[in-house]
């Protein structure tokens, strides 16, 4: 069975989303937790600003959601008011809604699609990755290209940040006189300093911990590079602060953002935090002269063009439906052969079989040409041979039962092995 669980930015508030979030660094770590000794076969993580996922094949998902609680620290009461969780076929629909980017706070990210391999190759590292939620995964990424490529789903959205520019915009008169400061160099960093670059502001800089990762980025758009510890000193510099690392604790505190608006004497600071666990101390959004955005924040600033956005939505929804239907009829295929449609077992206990009289046959015919039997005589008791097992079974039935059941037998016997006649007949 597949299960989905979490919390996101749809059943969860920041503060407990920071919690629950997982670093790239520690996922290795807690795929191997997670999976040790307890009932989990398979289990995925994926972790971002916006959501804190767990897929898994596993009997139940209540052993999960203890996990996640003991793993973080959290106690379990008060997390369980805001985890989710999905049976499948919602589990497997879930999956490629968020693949899609249909679960996401700005409707058909792509963002989302990369973060989900990384979490995929994440998990085959960790040797936690089985064959169905591989191929749950495999056929996510599927069904996402074609919503992608079929629909205009992502083409009316408003990115984070674009969303970031505008609300500068409506702070400072003009963007080409503000001084702007990137934390971090990722994926969200590259986008927001994209996006803030387009307007020409008078000076970018990027602070980060590794020089040379900061180096590539700033000079890609004529700007300064600096390292972490330096942001107190230099923090009053700039007049737009984005943030966005992968960093458990806060890098930019209350006492700092102080101190720089003491230096800046009291000239605003526009600030967005888009890290979760957060960047930049909650407090700091009290500071009279601060305006402090979260991911949460522009959620209301992307909930744009939604009129728009309905059909392609229903399009998408659409290709979603099939996907799952594909994906159900896949795993029907695989269950026990006592589960109505669950045919490979049988399949695969049909292959042994004939492989085991194969092998027999063979065998017996070896020992007779070692003896110096005639070669066709020995080709002859091995194709009679090989033709009585697999006959027995069937003939055997013919004879059994009453006359409505061997009615029943013959007509199923016909269709199986008289095909060559049944289509000359027609």
């Amino acid at each position: 069975m597949i299960f989905t669980l979490g919390i996101n930015h749809h059943s969860a508030p920041l503060a407990i989303r920071e919690r629950v979030a997982f670093g790239a660094d520690k996922l290795g770590h807690a795929l191997a937790d997670l999976t040790r000794e307890r009932p989990v076969r398979e289990v995925a993580i994926l972790s971002t600003c916006n959501r804190t996922e767990i897929y898994c094949a596993a009997e139940s998902p209540d052993v999960v959601v203890d996990w996640l609680a003991h793993y973080h620290q959290v106690p379990r009461d008060e997390l369980a008011p805001y985890v989710y969780t999905h049976n499948q076929p919602e589990a497997i629909r879930h999956a490629f809604r968020v693949a899609s980017g249909l679960d996401s706070m700005v409707l058909g990210e792509a963002q989302i699609l990369g973060q989900m391999k990384d979490a995929v190759r994440a998990a085959e590292t960790a040797g936690a990755l089985g064959t169905t939620l591989n191929q749950l995964f495999q056929r996510s990424f599927a069904v996402a290209k074609e919503v992608r490529s079929s629909t205009e789903i992502g083409a009316h959205s408003i990115s984070m940040a674009a969303a970031a520019v505008r609300l500068a915009s409506q702070l400072f008169e003009d963007l080409t006189e503000i001084k702007v400061l990137f934390v971090g160099a990722g994926e969200m960093i590259e986008l927001c300093a994209t996006h803030f670059a387009a307007k020409n502001p008078k000076a970018i800089a990027i602070a980060n911990r590794t020089l040379e990762r900061g180096e590539k980025l700033a000079t890609r758009f004529g700007g300064e590079v600096m390292r972490l510890a330096d942001l107190p000193e230099r923090l009053h510099e700039f007049d737009a602060v984005i943030s966005c690392t992968a960093s458990s604790l806060p890098i930019i505190g209350l006492g700092a953002v102080e101190r720089a608006l003491k230096k800046r004497r009291h000239r605003p600071i526009f600030m967005v935090d888009l890290a979760v666990p957060r960047d930049i101390e909650p407090e700091v959004k009290a500071l009279g002269d601060v305006y402090l955005y979260t991911v949460d924040d522009l959620a209301t600033v992307v909930q744009t063009a939604q009129a728009n956005r309905q059909a392609a939505v229903a399009q998408a929804e659409a290709i979603i439906d099939a996907g799952v239907q594909s994906f159900m009829h896949w795993m029907e295929l695989r269950s026990p052969a006592t589960a109505a449609g669950g045919v490979v077992p049988l399949i695969q206990q049909l292959n042994a079989q004939a492989d085991e009289w194969r092998a027999a046959e063979i065998a017996r015919a070896k020992k007779l040409l070692a003896k110096g039997e005639d070669v066709d005589a020995v080709l002859e008791a091995l194709s009679r041979g090989l033709t009585q097992k697999m006959l027995h079974g069937t003939l055997a039935e013919l004879r059994a039962g009453d006359a409505e059941m061997r009615a029943q037998t013959a007509q199923t016997v016909s269709r199986l092995f008289l095909r060559s006649q049944s289509k000359n007949g027609q």
